[in-house]
């Protein structure tokens, strides 16, 4: 419920000593050390988190709404308006300075840095598309590209000021656009180039999420959250990649496909343990779902492939989480003492 920060302005405003801050700090660590290896994230404080989200959803719809009506001549009543972007953006900036910096609600404060890097990004788009040659085809690369700078730039501006720790997976996510968006421009396009550049992009910036992640291995401070975000960031754009240039949406999947598919989700499933995150695993299991239910059909089990499907892919992730802990001890303590150091804590009771 409290983050560094909180601690922090306690001990400004005189609320706290520098010594009972710490003391508090040393207590929640004890407390998480015999269950450090989990996924913990801050998403609602209370149900005011909920309501303040639905009101700032409605209201932003309605400035992007009312924003859209205004062209300044550059744009013609039947285009969108770069205008709405930017109510968009300045809408939520100034609920930020109130529910984020103030109240650190982080249901709304999520919304409200995805609003703003949004609507920077839309703005952009729009702005720079009528300049480009060819936006629409050739020159459609170099748009996103400049419309993703502008989201990181954004992004940057963002963290400086309210440090929301989905904002450097936002940063992140812009950054990818910017490299993509000039591969795509200057590349002569294939069908296999964008998902080849989206795989680079997802590794990249899961690369980063484990710097985030090493530099907090007992996972108690706000540099854990961030790397959370880049994990959930990055997750689907590996997993996604990946089948779709292994060509498992083009229709039933053959056995082949089918078993490279499930030992993929097996090599997700050990990386996840090791690193204590299960992203990869949520963003490739309609893929191995997919498989599977291909697998029975390609048995004969026509009419019980979907339950079955169901039965063994359910049935799997429940007892994998429910023997996680020592799985992650099992796959951990096999690794390099150097690296597994460097990897989030292991539960002491199953270690």
């Amino acid at each position: 419920m409290y983050s560094e920060s909180d601690l922090q302005d306690a001990v400004a405003a005189g609320a706290l000593t520098p010594a009972s801050a710490q003391a508090l700090r040393d207590h929640v660590a004890r407390l998480r050390a015999s269950s450090v290896d989990e996924e913990h994230f801050r998403l609602l404080t209370g149900f005011n988190d909920i309501f303040v989200a639905i009101a700032s959803v409605i209201l932003l719809v309605a400035v992007a709404g009312l924003g859209n009506e205004v062209h300044l001549g550059i744009t013609t009543p039947h285009q969108p308006s770069f205008v709405s972007g930017l109510f968009v953006a300045g809408t939520a900036w100034g609920l930020a300075e109130y529910f984020t910096r103030r109240l650190r609600m982080a249901l709304p404060s999520i919304l409200l840095l995805l609003a703003f890097v949004g609507g920077i990004a839309f703005t952009a788009a729009l702005l720079i598309g009528p300049m480009i040659p060819d936006a629409q085809n050739d020159g459609a690369g170099l748009v996103a590209s400049l419309a993703g700078l502008s989201a990181a730039i954004a992004a940057w501006f963002h963290w400086r000021r309210f440090m929301v720790p989905i904002t450097v997976a936002a940063g992140a996510a812009g950054a990818a656009a910017i490299v993509g968006g000039l591969a795509m421009w200057l590349i002569p396009f294939s069908h296999t180039l964008p998902f080849i550049l989206l795989l680079i992009a997802g590794l990249a910036i899961f690369t980063l999420a484990m710097r985030w992640d090493m530099s907090d291995p007992g996972r108690t401070s706000r540099r854990s959250d961030v790397a959370f975000w880049l994990h959930l960031t990055a997750a689907p754009m590996i997993a996604h990649s990946l089948f779709q240039l292994l060509g498992i949406t083009h229709g039933l999947v053959d056995a082949g496909q089918a078993f490279l598919v499930i030992l993929l989700y097996l090599a997700f499933g050990l990386v996840a343990l090791a690193i204590d995150r299960r992203a990869l695993l949520v963003s490739s299991l309609a893929y191995v779902l997919y498989a599977l239910y291909s697998l029975f059909q390609k048995v004969g089990a026509v009419e019980l492939s979907a339950a079955l499907t169901a039965l063994v892919i359910g049935g799997t992730l429940l007892l994998l989480s429910a023997f996680w802990h020592r799985a992650r001890a099992a796959i951990v303590t096999g690794l390099p003492p150097a690296l597994a150091s460097r990897l989030p804590y292991l539960n002491r009771a199953t270690a």
